[in-house]
């Protein structure tokens, strides 16, 4: 039964987080309440500066019983979330290690270790280990831009580049195409290369990645391993809860 609360102007305000309350805006998602509140609710393709995607899958919470996206299911009075429990949690680490055999994610040689979500997020989920057999796809990297590295090899699909070329940009320099296992990054140019695009390093796309796909050249390690974002903080933490 759905349990109406009332916020301090009489309207009802809230939902249950996981037993706890949490105040959400009119038109705000579960999960873009949960994250104004400081409350953490593992994700990927999401990001406050962008609408919802809803790809990942990670953000998957029981609402009032049932499954759902916390990033696309918008908060309603009353509602009992639940994501914080063993078995929610379980099923994050499943969908965590199929995404680290389905691309090359070495994360001990990766410019972006500790810096990077996919590898934060299994971390506090407690991944333990690829627990399905490695698929090793052949995925080039682009270096043919003077000032911008393209490593194909730790795409997850998330699209956020897609999303801030198109709508921040206003370039359209990425796309996602193929399908099934075949599902890939693509560059909208007729070489397929980077260089033939206008990305600039200044570019919303260039720096929107979670993971290490789209680097900076000339910059590798430039902040030591042991210092970097996730090194410091859980991505638990309130700040350190989207990529940046």
């Amino acid at each position: 039964m759905t349990v109406t609360r009332d916020g301090p102007s009489g309207d009802p305000t809230l939902f249950s987080l996981d037993g706890e309350d949490v105040e959400f805006r009119p038109g705000e998602t579960i999960l873009q309440a949960a994250h104004r509140a400081g409350r953490y609710i593992p994700h990927l393709c999401w990001h406050p500066e962008f609408r919802p995607h809803g790809s990942c899958r990670l953000c998957i919470v029981k609402v009032d019983g049932r499954a759902g996206a916390a990033c696309t299911v918008q908060a309603a009075p009353g509602q009992e979330v639940e994501s914080n429990s063993e078995q929610m949690n379980a099923s994050r680490k499943t969908l965590l290690q199929m995404l680290f055999v389905e691309g090359n994610h070495f994360c001990p040689s990766c410019e972006k270790s500790g810096n990077c979500l996919l590898q934060a997020t299994a971390y506090e989920m407690g991944m333990e280990g690829p627990h399905f057999e490695e698929f090793y796809p052949d995925r080039p990297v682009d270096a043919s831009h003077p000032d911008i590295l393209l490593d194909f090899n730790r795409c997850i699909l998330c699209e956020l580049c897609v999303r801030a070329s198109r709508d921040v940009d206003g370039k359209n320099v990425f796309a996602i195409g193929g399908n099934g296992i075949g599902t890939h990054l693509l560059v909208n140019s007729e070489s397929g290369k980077l260089v033939d695009t206008d990305m600039a390093l200044s570019d919303r796309s260039a720096s929107i990645c979670p993971v290490g796909v789209i680097l900076p050249k000339r910059r590798g390690f430039v902040i030591p391993i042991g210092e970097r974002r996730y090194d410091v903080k859980s991505v638990a933490e309130p700040d350190n809860q989207e990529a940046s």
